[in-house]
């Protein structure tokens, strides 16, 4: 009887001992082993089991975390979370040298779409392959919307919406009240985007304009954790997602419907009627890609806009010497009795360089992400089919081999005293200044974040004088989202410096 039991024992210790033999060979040829590429892959720091890598990127600030390790082991990085690959580019060599030989191969985004989400789905623009309908919506949106001729077309719809930002804080300065940037800024985008669309103002009526604004930040707060998960092959924030998508789709296809049934309503916008009749004519587009493009060009072109504004106002408060020096410019060139307007960007090179400088040391999107679509060799170093791509904006633009004093505001490295130096600063800059993307999948509304942005900044330095509490502005960056953003929001006090500035006729 003994015997018999100890024989059970046995053979059940044996099953299990066998059991997890297989189990561990298991874990090991999924987790561990590394591929047999035929080359060397980049360096890579040690590594747990299991999880790979996952314990360096959850640091609250990735993009730092990424720059410190590309300082230790090189701008070519090769990491793995769980058996998912990535590659880390954090310098402008690696970045230009991957975009020159590999940018055809790079340009998707490789996410699963959720079929029914408007920014996640099959219908979305951002997160489309590299294919026949990304090109055909990107030259919609250029040529209707985002291109020279579509931003000299919606000219004055900025200028109105700048002067009522102007409006606004002249009567907090009156009432002598702080101003939240980043909030002024938001309520400046919001409604210059939406009009740019949709060809109207905000509805103020029944809460919309709140309810609009409040879905977008809805969406820019789930987008990080919703691309982590999927990158990571795991199905969260689905549920969240879903819910923000289906009120999103709701009220645009309220929209749709009114621009249908009243589109002489719609005055000054060429995106939706083109976009519509595209969708009435072609089988190019459907009802699905035009709401989820303009969720997309509200999400790329409001948030990052407003971030970028808060950012640059604090880099000036900070730099006094700054200040002065674009005050004097914008005084000289624009004069006393008038608001900067677009057509005086040209003639305002410190503006544009202070924003430059600002976009340099504070991107809206520090990291942006593609997959590889086929293996290949960078510098020698192989990359396997499938490896996603992280090209650290905040990295290369900190490069002190292309940068000097990488860390420091210094607005004068972007000035030119001649033409000749423009063109070949131009050039440089190309490799080395990312804020909004590299290669063909960079961001086409590039030109008209800086307009948003340069205007903003001129106008707040011309009309007014600002005014802090406490001794210096805090500029720690904030834990999680997709953008970079304030940990605490630029609080400034806005005193009117002229009474001489032309009052816009709405007042």
């Amino acid at each position: 009887m003994v015997a018999a039991m100890m024989n059970v024992d046995f053979q059940n210790c044996f099953f299990f001992f066998i059991l997890l033999c297989f189990f561990s060979l298991f874990c090991y040829s999924l987790f561990l082993r590394k591929p047999k590429v035929g080359c060397d892959l980049p360096p890579s720091p040690w590594s747990l089991p299991i999880i790979g890598h996952l314990h360096l990127l959850l640091s609250v600030l990735i993009h730092k975390s990424l720059h410190r390790l590309s300082s230790k082991y090189g701008p070519l990085l090769h990491l793995r979370i769980f058996n998912f690959p990535l590659l880390v580019a954090s310098s402008a060599s690696a970045v230009y040298e991957i975009h020159r030989t590999h940018d055809r191969i790079v340009s998707s985004r490789g996410l699963p779409p959720i079929e029914e989400c408007l920014i996640f789905g099959s219908s979305s623009f951002i997160n489309a392959p590299y294919g026949d309908h990304w090109k055909f919506t990107k030259r919609l949106i250029v040529t209707n919307m985002l291109g020279t001729q579509a931003l000299e077309r919606s000219r004055g719809v900025r200028a109105d919406e700048l002067e009522r930002f102007y409006t606004d804080l002249v009567n907090k300065a009156v009432k002598n009240e702080s101003v939240e940037i980043f909030e002024e800024a938001m309520k400046l985008s919001h409604s210059s985007i939406y009009r740019m669309i949709m060809g109207k103002s905000f509805p103020e009526e029944n809460g919309e304009t709140e309810r609009v604004r409040g879905l977008v930040a809805e969406f820019v707060s789930l987008t990080k954790k919703f691309v982590l998960a999927k990158k990571l092959g795991v199905s969260l924030f689905r549920k969240n997602t879903m819910s923000a998508s289906h009120r999103f789709d709701e009220l645009l296809d309220r929209i749709l419907q009114e621009h249908e049934e009243n589109p002489d309503e719609h005055h000054g916008t060429e995106i939706m009627r083109v976009s519509m009749k595209a969708c009435r004519e072609t089988k190019r587009i459907t009802r699905s890609h035009i709401k989820s493009l303009f969720v997309e060009l509200f999400l790329a072109g409001t948030e990052t806009s407003a971030q970028a504004i808060q950012w640059t106002m604090a880099e000036i408060v900070k730099n006094p010497k700054a200040l002065v020096r674009l005050r004097e410019e914008i005084d000289s060139v624009v004069g006393e009795t008038r608001l900067v307007q677009e057509t005086d960007l040209p003639n305002l090179p410190y503006l544009k360089a202070v924003v430059k400088e600002g976009l340099r040391l504070h991107p809206p999107s520090p990291l942006s992400v593609r997959t590889f679509q086929e293996r290949c060799e960078i510098e020698g170093l192989c990359v396997q089919e499938k490896t996603t791509l992280v090209i650290n904006a905040y990295a290369v633009m900190r490069d002190p081999d292309y940068w000097e004093d990488p860390d420091e505001f210094k607005p004068e490295r972007f000035l030119a005293s001649s033409r000749s130096e423009q063109a070949e600063e131009s050039r440089e800059q190309s490799l080395k200044y990312i804020p909004f993307g590299s290669g063909r999948r960079g961001c086409p509304g590039a030109n008209l974040a800086s307009i948003f942005v340069e205007t903003a900044v001129g106008t707040m330095v011309q009309g007014f004088d600002w005014g802090i509490k406490g001794r210096e502005v805090n500029m720690d960056e904030a834990i999680g989202g997709m953008n970079l953003t304030m940990a605490h929001p630029l609080k400034l006090t806005p005193v009117v410096r002229t009474s001489n500035l032309l009052i816009p006729s709405f007042l």
